[in-house]
């Protein structure tokens, strides 16, 4: 065989068997190596450095994964740099111009894998410097959401030395980290000194904070990075239940390591005119962006405004003008002028005019084909009645008011019955409500009170002295319920049962250190919502009438005493109100009267809220395969055979 003949040979074998590297029945082990960095220019570490472009090797061929989530230049770049991976290299190239005497940071996380297998190379921090020093200070710690101590991902955490308040609204960070699925982050390539640190969702690109829809969190205090020399147990274990050996560990201690950071977005208060639409015949609505005291002022221009009824939000920011009048909502446009309070450009209120058309987007034409459709139908089916005899209509008769009401079969010692209706009411009668209690085999009158729902037009609420055990019935006569399009109620007759004490527990949530009344503790349900909330007294917070089953428990400071949680404000220097869970779901038994004290400091504020509704959920952990244990394991099996 000729030279030339036998180096062909050569190349072509090399080549079969480096195509069977990857791993199949029959050609050869799987790749389980994670790929190692063997260069970078410039060289990793390296100082006095001013690189435009950086170049890493690594051993083998590799690939990024989620590299705009996971990749983090720092300090921030406001150019974004091209970040590449081409066969065994990765390219970043940097936009923005290099500061002097500046230590850089270019954090991987887990981005990086082989590109045969997708084994993970583990987390990765490429470094280097400006100056004649690296700076190996790192911080880190968590955020949580305010609210429901939810880890948030993918916020940016980041540090400034200037540690005047209006440095988060100027200037970019000086270093900053990205949380993991965990709300996990990791600060690095900080010089010694003192620094105040923040969270950002930033939504502009700016790397400060200025657009109100941004979720943010900051700290009062200032944070002073310092490490220390530490030692950690490394427990190998032979196997699932007995340890080999134990191996003390020694390693640098950054500190701090515990940051909890509260994020929440503030209260939109810059009120303007959001949207105004008509999205049936009957009513238009209008949006604003904040709440206001004052509700906006409507002129008809082609129709009267007297004949409009108003349902406002609690804040005034979101109002429904019902059209009482039929004729009008039989015009498809109608024309006003609002006039409402809006802010300018320095934050004042100013009084403003618009001309509005509202438009239905349910024209007259087609409501009449439906109505005609509808009319149709009812005729047929009188046909179909008078042909066979049956009794039949002559006359379609008019929509009743249906109502939406609650309580029918069994009704919880602590509820009421409620009468919704689906469009404002003109009249209510409530002589026509009747409430009965059983007594024996008779049914005999009850005291109940009927009162409308405070700020609405269309809700009605009948209180009773509910008794365990006892049957009731309600009636309610034809009529009792008028809308303002003249609709009327259905007579309206349902019986319900008042469940036994024995089908209740009684709570009581005792918080240690706080006897103030500040406190309101919330039951809730698998799902976080919200089952029952009480506020303390003399730090107790007690639940009656609790239905059996499991619970976890949150409570917050209500420190304006508003009854609610109210987030934070930065300008005002306002931190959200204070959250905390119980760290453990809570079993409640029926005809049980439990207690359970409460230190919200017992467990760190990071740890509290229990996994099981921790709706975020860490990343999955990438890791080999040892695809070879498994083959190795079915060969084995087949020698058997």
């Amino acid at each position: 065989m000729k030279a030339t003949h036998k180096i062909l040979f050569f190349l072509s074998a090399t080549l079969l068997i480096g195509c069977a590297r990857p791993g199949t029945p029959d050609g050869g082990p799987y790749d389980e190596t994670p790929p190692q960095v063997v260069g970078a220019s410039p060289a990793e570490g390296s100082i006095g450095a001013t690189p435009k472009t950086i170049e890493i090797f690594f051993d083998e061929y590799i690939k990024l994964e989620n590299a705009s989530d996971k990749i983090v230049i720092s300090p921030p770049q406001l150019n974004q740099p091209e970040i590449s991976a081409n066969g065994n290299r990765i390219k970043v190239k940097l936009i923005d111009s290099l500061k002097p005497n500046t230590t850089y940071t270019i954090d991987f996380g887990d981005a990086i894998v082989d590109n045969n297998e997708g084994n993970p190379m583990g987390k990765y921090t490429y470094t280097f410097s400006t100056g004649d020093s690296i700076n190996q200070m790192e911080v880190s710690g968590k955020v949580l959401n305010s609210r429901n101590l939810e880890p948030i991902k993918g916020i940016i955490v980041g540090l400034h030395s200037d540690t005047a308040a209006q440095a988060f609204t100027q200037k970019p960070f000086d270093r900053m980290a990205r949380t993991n699925g965990s709300g996990e982050f990791s600060i690095k390539g900080i010089a010694p000194g003192n620094y105040r640190i923040y969270a950002l969702q930033d939504n502009d690109g700016d790397f400060t904070f200025g657009q109100k829809s941004e979720m943010l969190a900051f700290s009062r205090s200032t944070i002073s990075p310092r490490s220390f020399p530490d030692q950690r147990a490394d427990t190998i274990w032979r196997d699932s239940t007995h340890i080999d050996s134990v191996r003390i560990i020694k390693y640098t201690h950054f500190v701090p390591d515990d940051i909890v950071l509260l994020a929440f977005n503030e209260s939109t208060f810059d009120r303007h005119l959001l949207k105004a639409e008509r999205k049936v015949p009957e009513h238009f609505d209008i949006y604003f962006t904040a709440p206001s005291t004052k509700r906006p002022i409507v002129k008809g221009i082609n129709f009267d405004e007297g004949k409009l009824v108003a349902q406002c939000s609690a804040k005034n920011d979101t109002i429904i003008y019902w059209i009482s009048d039929t004729s009008l909502v039989h015009t498809d446009t109608l024309q006003a002028t609002l006039t409402y309070l809006e802010n300018d450009s320095t934050g004042n209120f100013v009084e403003c005019t618009d001309t509005l058309e509202f438009v239905s987007r349910l024209p007259r034409s087609r409501q009449l084909k439906m109505e005609q459709e509808v009319y149709k139908e009812w005729e047929r089916q009188q046909e179909k009645l008078k042909k066979k005899g049956k009794a039949y209509q002559t006359e379609m008769p008019p929509d009743p008011l249906a109502l939406n009401v609650n309580g029918s079969g069994s009704l919880d010692l602590y509820d009421n019955i409620h009468f919704r209706s689906p469009e404002p009411l003109r009249t209510v009668d409530t002589a026509k409500f009747h409430l009965y209690v059983k007594e024996d085999t008779l049914y005999l009158p009850a005291d109940c009170e009927i009162e409308p729902k405070e700020g609405s037009r269309m809700e009605y609420v009948l209180y009773g002295e509910w008794r365990p055990e006892q049957q009731y019935l309600l009636r309610v006569d034809s009529a009792a319920m008028v809308s303002i399009y003249g609709k009327v109620s259905q007579k309206i007759e349902q019986r319900f049962t008042i469940p036994s004490l024995d089908k209740y527990c009684t709570f009581t949530a005792t918080i240690l250190g706080r006897s103030d009344t500040l406190v309101i503790v919330e039951l809730l349900n698998k799902n976080d919502n919200v089952e029952r909330s009480e506020r303390t007294v003399s730090g107790k917070a007690n639940f009656f009438f609790v239905k059996p089953g499991s619970y976890y428990m949150r409570a917050f400071i209500d420190r304006n005493g508003n009854g609610q949680w109210d987030e934070g404000n930065y300008a005002e220097d306002r931190q959200p109100e204070e959250v905390y869970y119980f760290p453990s779901a809570i079993s409640l038994r029926a005809k049980w009267d439990q207690e359970q004290e409460w230190d919200f400091m017992r467990t760190p504020l990071s740890r509290q809220k229990p996994a099981a509704i921790t709706k975020q959920k860490p990343d999955k952990e990438k890791k080999i395969q040892n695809r070879n244990a498994e083959r190795a394991k079915q060969w084995g099996n087949k020698g058997k055979k």
